[in-house]
């Protein structure tokens, strides 16, 4: 496989996965990014803690959804994600 291949194959599957997240995204109530992923989710519960003065993130997400275009399977029962980083966390407008 060449370069060139490898980049169109690439291209499509970013494509197919914006669309796919386009479809889902009504399924859902709150957008999580990391430094690492986005995710999708329905429930989130976000702890703040310290070890040796130093903070770090653990969040809890539940019936949730992974962009990760390497992922076979995106949706997940439950995901934890442990990060001295930022975590963004939204909630999404619902449609009247």
């Amino acid at each position: 496989m060449s370069a060139e291949d490898l980049e169109k194959y690439e291209t499509e599957i970013e494509l197919a996965l914006y669309k796919e997240y386009r479809d889902v995204l009504p399924m859902f109530t709150y957008v999580v990014e990391t430094e690492r992923r986005f995710y999708l989710a329905n429930k989130v519960d976000l702890k703040v803690r310290e070890v040796d003065g130093r903070t770090y993130f653990e969040v809890v997400m539940g019936d949730a959804w992974v962009w990760d275009m390497y992922r076979p399977a995106r949706f997940v029962n439950r995901v934890q994600v442990v990060t001295f980083r930022d975590v963004n966390i939204e909630e999404l407008a619902k449609e009247p």
